[in-house]
């Protein structure tokens, strides 16, 4: 009985000591309560945010793996003569731009070949311009030969018709002095066209031809054949290879039967 009477007293004590635990405690749990139910819900919205920007980008991701899943399928769904077809189409695509190409190489080697003979040309005619610069002056300075050569021809003439025996004012030493500052003259001017290319030609007995042969005349000549440069009244000059005035001369015709008789 004593036994049980302690056991008694002390389940009291505890159960006091537990009830006064328990009136005591309520008000600092509520409170930390409260403080737990706001911090939940603040978690709460912010797992429910972040929740709604994954599905956001989920559903993006979703819509572009089925756009492309669809492009896939799209291709996919091609045919063996389909894809013949489109092959092709590509090699004929091909085909065309290598003839462009080909066209395009065309225009640019007929370009270059065009502008190498304008370059050539131009050459040329830089050449021949700066050959026969002075074609204009050296023709006119022709006319001045030809007259020294007249002057010579008859000084000399007259100097030979000159009896000295009855030159009695001193008439033959002038005009030898004469003749021979004309020849002289007509020498140097000779001198100075072959220095520049310019040189006299005489045709006589050649061949008549009309680039270099002036006809003034024909003469009946049965010992030369018909066309034959039979006189000159005035020689040729050349500048290089350019005829810059035809000899005049006199050509033989061919005769008739009668004549040859």
């Amino acid at each position: 009985q004593v036994i049980l009477l302690n056991l008694l007293c002390n389940n009291s004590h505890s159960s006091q000591r537990f009830g006064f635990w328990s009136s005591a405690s309520p008000q600092p749990d509520g409170k930390e309560n409260n403080q737990s139910g706001d911090d939940s819900e603040t978690s709460l919205r912010e797992n429910d945010t972040s929740i709604n920007a994954e599905s956001t980008n989920s559903s993006s991701v979703d819509a572009n793996s089925s756009d492309w899943m669809k492009d896939t399928d799209s291709k996919g769904d091609l045919s063996i003569n389909d894809l013949v077809k489109l092959v092709a189409e590509k090699e004929e695509l091909l085909k065309m731009k290598h003839k462009e190409i080909e066209k395009m190489q065309d225009k640019v080697l007929r370009s270059y070949a065009d502008m190498e003979n304008v370059m050539d040309r131009t050459r040329r005619e830089a050449e021949s311009s700066k050959k026969f610069a002075i074609q204009n002056f050296a023709k006119s300075l022709v006319d001045v030969a030809d007259n020294l050569g007249r002057a010579a021809s008859v000084v000399k003439d007259s100097f030979l018709k000159i009896d000295t025996s009855k030159d009695t004012i001193g008439v033959v030493p002038l005009l030898k002095t004469l003749l021979e500052g004309v020849e002289m003259t007509d020498k140097q001017l000779a001198e100075v066209f072959k220095k520049f290319g310019v040189e006299k030609f005489d045709p006589i007995n050649e061949q008549f031809d009309p680039h270099r042969h002036n006809a003034a005349f024909q003469i009946s000549d049965g010992s030369k054949p018909p066309g034959t440069v039979a006189a000159v009244l005035k020689l040729g000059y050349m500048l290089h290879d350019r005829v810059i005035r035809p000899a005049e001369v006199g050509v033989t015709e061919a005769l008739d039967s009668n004549e040859a008789d």
